[in-house]
């Protein structure tokens, strides 16, 4: 039997993040005002909220959808924008099958709809850019940490930051526009010719804990499903990482 494998969490970081209560519990009006495709599964939906107060990288929110009839349905989602992006805030969203959420904005949202969003909620994920930062990510897990480094950059943070994200392949890989040389990716079924293809391996973490691991350490954070999370944080432990400095999202 497996053990698994479970940092300790709080609902937000001691001396770094604080949550404001009143904003996580009033429910806001959003209007849809863009969407962008991300991948044949993924697309992006900017979102104009007025009365928003900020968020932090790697906080997420509530989205509720309201029926004629009635009827609610609500998910949390991850932000993917940088905090500065005054008024506005954007979700990635993946289309899942069967998904009441997802599946009405892939199919039905439209630029001019009004959503009702709470939030941000949750402080033990967020990076304030205080401290050197390891991301490591697989699908739609990329989003939050994503996040992070659209802040380091519209910030010109001079502090560390970087990012392993895993895809099957590049086709599905998300916001793989943007990306720098911060990042590396990890393709597990198909890459470009000369790019090896498989799981994230000790060997992808070693030189950042060798030649590139900065004075004082990393913070690690991790977002994805939940093997992926698992085999992550094993590999990341294994590699030197304190347990009580890696940070964990998981989903499915």
């Amino acid at each position: 039997m497996t053990e698994t494998f479970t940092p300790p969490t709080r609902f937000a970081v001691p001396d770094r993040v604080a949550v404001s209560e009143r904003a996580a519990s009033v429910w806001q009006t959003a209007t849809i005002t863009e969407i962008r495709r991300e991948t044949p599964y993924a697309a992006t939906f900017r979102l104009a909220v007025p009365d928003w107060e900020g968020h932090l990288p790697g906080q997420h929110l509530m989205v509720r959808l309201r029926a004629r009839d009635g009827y609610l349905a609500q998910r949390h989602y991850s932000i993917a924008s940088a905090p500065d992006d005054t008024g506005h805030i954007e979700l990635t969203l993946d289309h899942v099958d069967g998904g009441e959420v997802s599946g009405w904005f892939h199919t039905v949202a439209a630029p001019g709809d009004a959503i009702e969003v709470r939030g941000p909620l949750s402080g033990f994920f967020a990076w304030p850019g205080d401290r050197p930062a390891l991301l490591v990510g697989a699908g739609s897990g990329v989003v939050p940490l994503m996040s992070m480094v659209r802040h380091h950059r519209a910030r010109r943070l001079t502090v560390p930051l970087r990012l392993l994200v895993s895809a099957r392949g590049p086709e599905e890989l998300i916001y793989a526009r943007e990306y720098g040389a911060e990042t590396t990716p990890v393709f597990t079924r198909s890459a470009p010719a000369g790019t090896p293809v498989g799981r994230l391996t000790a060997d992808r973490l070693a030189p950042l804990f060798a030649e590139e691991r900065p004075e004082g350490g990393w913070e690690a954070y991790v977002c994805g499903s939940n093997g992926f999370a698992e085999h992550a944080s094993r590999l990341l432990v294994a590699a030197g990482q304190p347990v009580d400095r890696i940070r964990i999202e998981r989903f499915g």
